[in-house]
C-alpha cells in the first residue's frame, strides 16, 4: 500500500495508527517527498524522523511523564511492567521508569535492560504474571495493545487488585463486552488528546452512522485526525500550492510556530491567510504549534478510570509539553 501511495499523486498520507507500522513504510512516503501526517504515534523513535514527516499526537515523553506522574501521586513505590517488545511500547515504558525512579519509586519487573518485555501477539501469560506477582509491586502498568484481553483475566485469575492495574492509549478501551461486569474497576490509563467537545462528538457520531451504519463510541485520536488535515489544508492554502513541498514547507507556520493570530476551523483561519494574516489553527485537539521535530510542542493527555461495566471514564486532562 506504502508503495501504492508513493508512486501515486496523493501529496498527504494520513496515518498510520500504530508507531510500529509507520517506521515500516515512513522512508517509502517521505522519500518522494510526500508529507505524511499521523494522528495517534506516539513512538519516541519518530520524533524528528525526518522533515516530512508529522504529527498531531504528542510523542511518548508527554504520555510517559503524565502516567509517571499519576502513578506516582496515587503512592505507588514500586511499579512493575507487563510490556510487549515494540517501539511503542519500550518507548513508553522508559519514559515511564525514568519518571518513577526520579521520583523516588522502584521498578521490580519489567524494567529497562532486564529482558523481561513479551513478544507483540502472545496469547497466554501466565508465567509473566506469576513472574510480577513475585516481587510484589504496589502497581502494575501495562503497555500493550490486543494482548492486554489475555493478560487482563490471568491477573484476575491470580489474585491482583485490579484497581491497581495503569493503561495507556493503545488499551484504555471499551471492555464491556469483553471481562464480566467489575473486572477493571478502578484501573486507570491514559490517552494522549484533549476530550472533544459535545458538538464535535455529535458530528463524528453523524457522520459515522451516515457512513458505516454503526454507532460510535470511541473517540481516541478523533480531533487529532480532524486537525491533521485541516493543517495540510491550510499549509497548501498559505503557500498556494498543493504539492508535498509546498506542504510541508508551511506546516509549522499554519500551526503557529511564528505566532499569528488564533483560529479554530478551517474558514475562519483561511479568511485570515487571504488578508494577508499569520496564523496559529487551535483545532480540536488543542496541541501547541509544531516544534523543531515536528512533534507538537504542548498537548493534553487525558485521565480515564474504569468503571464497574469496564468502560473507562474521563476524569480530568492534564497539559504537557514536548519542549
Amino acid at each position: 500500500s506504502a508503495a501504492q501511495i508513493a508512486s501515486s499523486d496523493a501529496q498527504v498520507v494520513l496515518g498510520a495508527e500504530s508507531s510500529s507500522v509507520t517506521l515500516n513504510f515512513v522512508d517509502t512516503i517521505t522519500s518522494k517527498c510526500k508529507v505524511q501526517l499521523s494522528p495517534a504515534n506516539t513512538a519516541t523513535a519518530l520524533s524528528g524522523y525526518s522533515s516530512y514527516y508529522f504529527r498531531t499526537a504528542p510523542p511518548d515523553t508527554v504520555q510517559g511523564s503524565a502516567l509517571g506522574n499519576l502513578i506516582v501521586g496515587d503512592g505507588v513505590q514500586k511499579l512493575g511492567f507487563l510490556v510487549f517488545n515494540d517501539a511503542y511500547g519500550t518507548g513508553l515504558r522508559d519514559v515511564v521508569e525514568d519518571t518513577v525512579t526520579k521520583a523516588g519509586g522502584s521498578i521490580v519487573y519489567g524494567a529497562k535492560g532486564k529482558g523481561q518485555e513479551f513478544a507483540p501477539g502472545q496469547t497466554t501469560f501466565s508465567s509473566e504474571v506469576s513472574a510480577v506477582l513475585a516481587a510484589k509491586p504496589d502497581a502494575i502498568a501495562i503497555l500493550a495493545f490486543d494482548e492486554t484481553k489475555s493478560i487482563v483475566p490471568e491477573l484476575k485469575a491470580q489474585g491482583w487488585d485490579m484497581s491497581k492495574v495503569y493503561m495507556v492509549d493503545g488499551n484504555t478501551a471499551d471492555y464491556s463486552t469483553t471481562f464480566a461486569a467489575d473486572t477493571l474497576t478502578g484501573a486507570q490509563g491514559t490517552i494522549p488528546g484533549a476530550q472533544p467537545d459535545a458538538t464535535f462528538k455529535q458530528r463524528l457520531v453523524d457522520f459515522y452512522k451516515t457512513s458505516a451504519n454503526a454507532d460510535l463510541k470511541d473517540f481516541s485520536y478523533a480531533p487529532e485526525s480532524y486537525d491533521a488535515i485541516v493543517l495540510a489544508a491550510l499549509a497548501a492554502d498559505k503557500g498556494k500550492g498543493t504539492d508535498g513541498p509546498t506542504i510541508q514547507a508551511n506546516l509549522a507556520a499554519v500551526s503557529g510556530v511564528n505566532g499569528g493570530e488564533k483560529c479554530a476551523d478551517y474558514a475562519s483561519c483561511l479568511a485570515l491567510l487571504n488578508s494577508g494574516k499569520d496564523i496559529q489553527y487551535t483545532g480540536k485537539a488543542g496541541i501547541g504549534p509544531f516544534n523543531s521535530e515536528n512533534d507538537p510542542s504542548s498537548a493534553f493527555i487525558g485521565i480515564y478510570k474504569f468503571d464497574a461495566t469496564n468502560v473507562p471514564v474521563f476524569q480530568k486532562s492534564i497539559q504537557g509539553s514536548t519542549n
